[in-house]
């Protein structure tokens, strides 16, 4: 993404970031890099996998005056928030390769950033921001709207790429509730929805047979013929709640 303009917006959609120390991921030739230092942000850093866009950033570095830092490495095997100190927030042109597998991860550990400005392809995006009974609820839904306040902030075409994509993008902002359950909370609702969500047709109590089946279902106060696409956010904090309860 190249386009001044564009990358201005997706800068003020990230904002406030005075005082934040910003983590972009891919940050390519530097375009994005480049409107992130000119922000209030108190330092960038970038982590790029490719040698040369390191090598390419190398002048940006030096303007930077100690503003910017290089990470060469692959993003789905830094622990990112190792990579600054608080308070941090990530912006990002996501690689849409990984972009999925890179949010789940941060949100096991979404209290230690203040907020994810983040671009997707746009069916990410819908799926990240999806409503009960929409196509595109599932899983991604209910884990970062459970973690996180979610909203798309704008689409962009795919024109607005170079070379284009095949698909349209969408920005989304993501940022994280005060109050952040425990990590062995996370991984129960990672299992809940996981096993919820795995055969979409099935009802509830055959899908979370495993789980608890009808006994949970109950104890939350849900119809064991419902689908996981039909409950709210809420309702899989109810199985939750539940589930915790469940011997073993």
């Amino acid at each position: 993404m190249l386009d001044p303009d564009l990358l201005g917006t997706i800068a003020r959609a990230a904002e406030p970031l005075e005082g934040l120390q910003v983590i972009e991921i891919g940050p390519g030739p530097g375009g994005l890099t480049r409107v992130l230092l000119g922000s209030n942000a108190t330092h960038v850093t970038a982590v790029e996998l490719d040698a040369r866009a390191i090598a390419a950033l190398g002048g940006l570095v030096a303007a930077a005056q100690g503003r910017l830092t290089l990470v060469q490495a692959n993003a789905l095997r830094v622990d990112v928030a190792a990579l600054a100190p608080p308070p941090r927030a990530v912006v990002a042109n996501l690689p849409y390769n990984i972009g999925t597998a890179l949010l789940v991860e941060w949100l096991q550990n979404a209290g230690a950033f203040e907020a994810f400005t983040l671009m997707f392809q746009l069916e990410v995006a819908q799926r990240i921001c999806a409503q009960p009974g929409m196509p595109a609820y599932g899983r991604l839904s209910v884990l970062a709207q459970w973690l996180c306040e979610t909203e798309i902030r704008m689409h962009v075409p795919a024109n607005a790429f170079t070379p284009p994509p095949k698909v349209d993008s969408a920005l989304v902002r993501l940022v994280p509730k005060a109050n952040q359950p425990s990590q062995a909370k996370i991984k129960k609702m990672g299992l809940l929805t996981a096993a919820a969500f795995g055969q979409r047709r099935k009802m509830l109590r055959g899908a979370l047979r495993g789980l608890g089946g009808e006994t949970l279902l109950h104890e939350a106060g849900i119809d064991p013929a419902r689908r996981a696409e039909t409950l709210s956010v809420p309702e899989f904090e109810r199985l939750l709640l539940a589930l915790g309860r469940e011997p073993g």
